[in-house]
């Protein structure tokens, strides 16, 4: 009888895989954020997408730099 006690206390007292868990929390915590807030990271991220392909077009004038051993970019 003592022995099952111990074994199954040294069982609950067990701390190996508890990474294993924390990490699955975490990692589920973060689904239903990225779930709760869908639209607005989506929102988020196109009006970033959209603000970086209108600052490439408005910079189409500028003429690109390639330095040689002769000339510099430097302004």
């Amino acid at each position: 009888m003592k022995t099952t006690i111990g074994w199954m206390k040294q069982i609950w007292d067990d701390e190996e895989g508890l990474g294993t868990l924390e990490i699955l929390l975490i990692v589920a915590v973060l689904v239903a954020i990225a779930i709760i807030f869908r639209k607005w990271i989506v929102s988020w991220f196109q009006k970033l997408i959209g603000d970086a392909n209108s600052d490439l077009k408005d910079n189409s004038a500028v003429t690109p730099c390639a330095p040689s051993p002769t000339t510099s970019c430097a302004p």
